[in-house]
């Protein structure tokens, strides 16, 4: 049975980042401005918005103030000296918050980029729209590490990305076991199938919306290696907007145009159009909806995805700018209920194109499971669902993944025989597992190694400056011992000795502080990655044949002693 009538059927929601910038982003006050009063008229009604580089009070409360009447709910995220740039609005309670910060962000090193000044993290918020426990959406927005050397191979702050999109993905995976519709929103940095993308769609039971509907969109712009492996012609800006989803650095924005191109624009001047049959070779797709199907059995139905579409693309009516650097998406979720409703109306199974079926975890149950169960439980349907009532009581109460098998779990005296029984009738399978391939897994460890050998040099490099500034000072003073401190040469000297001392002592207290953080940050990543790794390679072993017992232990242990052996040199 559908939800009651009180209870929403869609749930549409918008993500934007606002390039909000407090004295750097040109137009900031009016652009917002007009951004809220959009968002205000918006057709379909937005239920959530998400919005990113909404970096001031003055701004935020500028959009509270006219989105007010259709989502009187709101939430400004604080993280770091500068702020996160987070906000989310919402037509139903924000029943509870976190700000969620980055263990890994950029370097305070790099501080004309800002990232690890503004502590860039996941603004999360538990949404209520009705009073069951399961009504309840769990809304994720973030805005992670920018690609400031271009995403390349040997980009410095890919690590950092990889690392925000794997505890993106803990995120979402620990709110999709808690039973609750999971919507993850924002500006990614990332292009579609990158490994980024991979890990989130990977390790987490969501899916791309734009992908459920656009399967055969682009993977990047037009000049990236894997668009050109598609051999595709470059893309016009209506397609590319249309049917890839390119929200960001397309010629339909006025602010990726030249200074020059940008000066025809203005109060009074005629508006400027681009033709749609404009080739675009650099748009891409960095904002993101990611969603899940929520607790089917507990819901009685399933949310798939109805819409999509690249949005906020109007110009600012007196200005004739774009509102944003980015255009938005925005999304609809539609609800499907699983059953027949009392009125008669035929039964509807979720789309198998639009959202994993899940477990009522929020574990991705594949469709070859339902015929092993067929297989394995003969007979009544009631029995097929006893089993599945069990299975999934078994993984809510802990037993994390496990295949499906007709064998007792009851207690039995014997405690070592039950033990045994145990572990082979909560053997994890392959089929439920959410994991990555092993060479994807490979490829982060080898990434996080290479970054890790590079910050061990910067922290070396830093700790010796230290030093040798500490041993120029004491020189110096020696010096103006000898020469006087009132002559021309012993000025010089207390001028070098000082600015020395200065900036010996900052890179000490970065190698202190910063650095050796980061490696020991560093260190528990690659402890997770490899943990996963193992994990899954036990549960291909046991799904084999072997016994998950053996296979599992192994693997831990294994995971044990390259911790051990591989220790980070952090002195």
């Amino acid at each position: 049975m559908g939800p009651p009538e009180h209870l929403p059927t869609e749930i549409s929601v918008i993500t934007l980042n606002c390039w909000g910038l407090k004295y750097i982003s040109d137009l900031r006050r009016e652009r917002l401005t007009e951004i809220g009063r959009q968002i205000a008229i918006a057709d379909p009604q937005p239920h959530i918005v998400a919005l990113q580089e909404c970096w001031t009070q003055e701004d935020y409360r500028s959009i509270r103030r006219q989105t007010r009447f259709i989502l009187p709910y709101g939430k400004f995220y604080h993280s770091g000296a500068l702020g996160g740039g987070l906000a989310i609005f919402s037509k139903w309670p924000i029943q509870e918050s976190t700000m969620f910060r980055y263990p890994l962000n950029g370097r305070p090193t790099a501080f004309w980029r800002g990232d690890w000044f503004v502590g860039k993290g996941v603004a999360c918020a538990k949404i209520r729209f009705g009073p069951d426990p399961k009504h309840i959406i769990e809304v994720f927005n973030t805005h992670t590490h920018a690609p400031y050397e271009g995403g390349k191979p040997d980009d410095s702050y890919l690590c950092h990305r990889m690392a925000q999109a794997w505890e993106v993905s803990k995120l979402l995976r620990g709110a999709a076991e808690r039973g609750h519709l999971v919507l993850a929103l924002g500006d990614f940095n990332m292009i579609p199938l990158s490994l980024e993308h991979r890990i989130i769609t990977g390790l987490a039971p969501v899916s791309d919306t734009w992908r459920v509907l656009h399967p055969d969109s682009s993977l990047g712009p037009a000049g990236h290696p894997a668009e050109k492996a598609r051999n595709r012609p470059v893309p016009t800006a209506e397609l590319n907007l249309v049917e890839n989803g390119a929200a960001s650095d397309g010629p339909y924005n006025t602010w990726r145009w030249t200074p020059a191109q940008r000066k025809v624009l203005g109060p009074g001047k005629p508006e400027v159009t681009v033709s749609p049959d404009t080739p675009d070779h650099r748009g891409k797709r960095l904002d993101y909806v990611f969603a899940s199907t929520g607790e089917i059995p507990a819901l009685g139905g399933s949310w798939t995805v109805r819409r999509v579409k690249v949005g906020m693309t109007m110009r600012h009516p007196e200005l004739g700018c774009s509102l944003s650097d980015h255009f938005g998406v925005e999304a609809t979720l539609g609800f499907v209920p699983t059953h027949a409703s009392s009125n008669g109306v035929e039964s509807r199974e979720p789309a198998p194109a639009t959202a994993p079926v899940t477990s009522s975890t929020g574990k991705v149950i594949k469709p070859e499971l339902n015929s092993e169960i067929d297989t394995l439980i003969p007979g009544s349907a009631s029995n097929k669902e006893t089993y599945t009532a069990g299975l999934e009581d078994l993984l809510h109460n802990g037993t994390y993944l496990q295949s499906p098998t007709t064998s007792s779990f009851q207690d039995d005296s014997a405690s070592r025989k039950n033990r045994t029984s145990f572990d082979e009738n909560n053997r994890p399978t392959e089929q439920h597992l959410l994991r990555l391939p092993d060479a994807e897994y490979n490829e982060l460890l080898d990434l996080v190694r290479k970054y890790r050998a590079r910050e061990q040099a910067q922290l070396k490099y830093r700790a010796l400056h230290f030093w040798v500034a500490l041993l120029l000072t004491i020189a110096c003073l020696v010096g103006i011992w000898f020469v006087g401190s009132r002559t021309y040469v012993g000025f010089i000297l207390i001028l070098f000795s000082s600015l020395n001392l200065t900036a010996g002592t900052i890179d000490g207290l970065l190698a202190l502080l910063f650095f050796r953080g980061e490696l020991k940050t560093l260190k528990e990543f690659e402890w997770e990655v490899r943990s996963a790794k193992a994990f899954g390679e036990a549960i291909s072993a046991s799904a084999s044949g072997g016994r998950v017992i053996g296979g599992w232990l192994a693997g831990v242990a294994a995971v044990r002693l390259d911790d051990e052996d591989e220790e980070v040199n952090e002195d």
